[in-house]
């Protein structure tokens, strides 16, 4: 992937015409297969940096974020944008859900937005394998500290989804680590 392709996608879907400091090196790591942890200021556009890989990869995004407002805020934003994305969370009607997850499973997704919670369930891990999971990102970081406040305990298993998925990309994003 050279940075062009990413400026092209970047200008393309987001109508943004570069980068914010940081943003890149992020990607780019991603994109070279590996791990990384990005600390940036709340506005630095972090989010930026797992969904323009998502984009420019082939296969699935999954992105661990722990508030649903959240994931249906961003999953909207990228529907505006003509970005093949979803969510699975508890407010979805059953219908909704399977109908959701039988998208997974014909590879129409780009992006799934999940809680922790959802990913690690022992009958979810599995179905990781048939989606071409390709990278995953972990949104709000910190909340993988057992010293906050927030803990999830969830968050420190997140290592399992290799054993479904290979050795993907992990990219870890918080403003407050």
């Amino acid at each position: 992937m050279s940075l062009q392709s990413l400026t092209s996608c970047l200008k393309q879907t987001f109508g943004y015409d570069s980068f914010r400091p940081l943003q890149r090196e992020i990607m780019e790591a991603s994109l070279e297969g590996r791990d990384a942890l990005a600390v940036l200021p709340t506005g630095a556009g972090k989010s930026l940096c797992y969904q323009l890989p998502a984009l420019v990869r082939d296969g699935l995004t999954i992105v661990v974020s722990p508030l649903i407002a959240l994931m249906k805020d961003q999953v909207d934003q990228l529907l505006a944008s003509g970005v093949s994305a979803t969510f699975l969370n508890s407010t979805l009607e059953a219908d909704e859900a399977r109908h959701r997850i039988d998208g997974l499973d014909r590879g129409v997704y780009q992006m799934l937005y999940v809680a922790p919670e959802r990913l690690m369930l022992a009958d979810f891990l599995p179905r990781l394998k048939g989606w071409n999971v390709r990278a995953l990102a972990v949104d709000e970081a910190h909340c993988i500290s057992e010293w906050g406040h927030d803990f999830r305990p969830e968050y420190r298993r997140l290592k399992e989804v290799r054993q479904w998925t290979g050795n993907i990309p992990i990219l870890a994003l918080t403003a407050t680590a």
